[in-house]
C-alpha cells in the first residue's frame, strides 16, 4: 500500500491528522520527517500520545527521510508521511526522485500552514510567504501534484488557485 498521504502541517500529529485522515485512510504508520523533533526524545513522546496504540511512528530527519523514502514506499500498509514546512516537504521530494524508487513523489497535500511573519493568507489554513509559494511552484513544475485540503471531506484545491 506504502504512503497514501504527504502532507505538509506546521502542526505536525494532531487530531485532524489522526482521525481526520489516518482513520479515514486506514493509516497504520505515520512518518514525521523534522530534524528537531528527530533529535527530542521528549518531544517524541508527546506526538506518540496522540497516535492510537495500533499506528506505529516513525521520526526522521531529512536525511534519514531521504534513505528510506523507497522502503515507506514499499511498506506494505497504508502510511502518511509529514513535514512541518515547505522547505522539509522539498527535500523530501527531491530525495525521492533521486532515488532507487525513481520519481519520488506524485502528489502532497498542503494541510495547516499557518500564519507569521512575511506569509499572506492564501485560504483560511494556508499562509505562504513568496518563497514558500517559489518553492511550491518548482515542484509542482516537476510534475508534483500539490493541492491544499485540510480534511479528506473538502475539496482539494489545486496549488495553481493559491499562488
Amino acid at each position: 500500500m506504502s504512503l497514501v498521504l504527504l502532507r505538509i502541517d506546521d502542526r505536525l500529529i494532531h487530531g485532524q491528522v489522526v482521525v481526520g485522515w489516518a482513520q479515514r485512510l486506514g493509516v497504520r504508520f505515520i512518518v514525521l520527517v523534522d530534524d528537531a523533533v528527530h533529535a527530542n526524545l521528549w518531544e517524541q513522546d508527546l506526538y506518540r500520545m496522540g497516535v492510537p496504540p495500533e499506528m506505529d511512528v516513525v521520526f526522521a530527519s531529512v536525511s534519514e527521510a531521504a534513505a528510506r523514502l523507497a522502503e515507506w514506499e514499499g511498506d506494505p500498509r497504508k502510511g502518511i508521511l509529514l513535514t512541518g514546512d515547505v522547505d522539509t516537504m522539498v527535500a523530501v521530494c527531491a530525495a525521492g526522485a533521486g532515488g532507487a524508487g525513481g520519481g519520488g513523489p506524485r502528489k502532497v497535500n498542503l494541510g495547516g500552514v499557518h500564519a507569521r511573519e512575511g506569509r499572506s493568507e492564501r485560504l483560511r489554513y494556508v499562509f505562504l510567504s513568496e518563497e514558500e509559494a517559489d518553492k511550491l511552484r518548482e515542484l509542482a513544475a516537476r510534475g508534483v501534484e500539490i493541492t491544499a485540503q485540510d480534511l479528506p471531506t473538502t475539496k482539494p484545491v489545486p496549488i495553481g488557485d493559491l499562488l
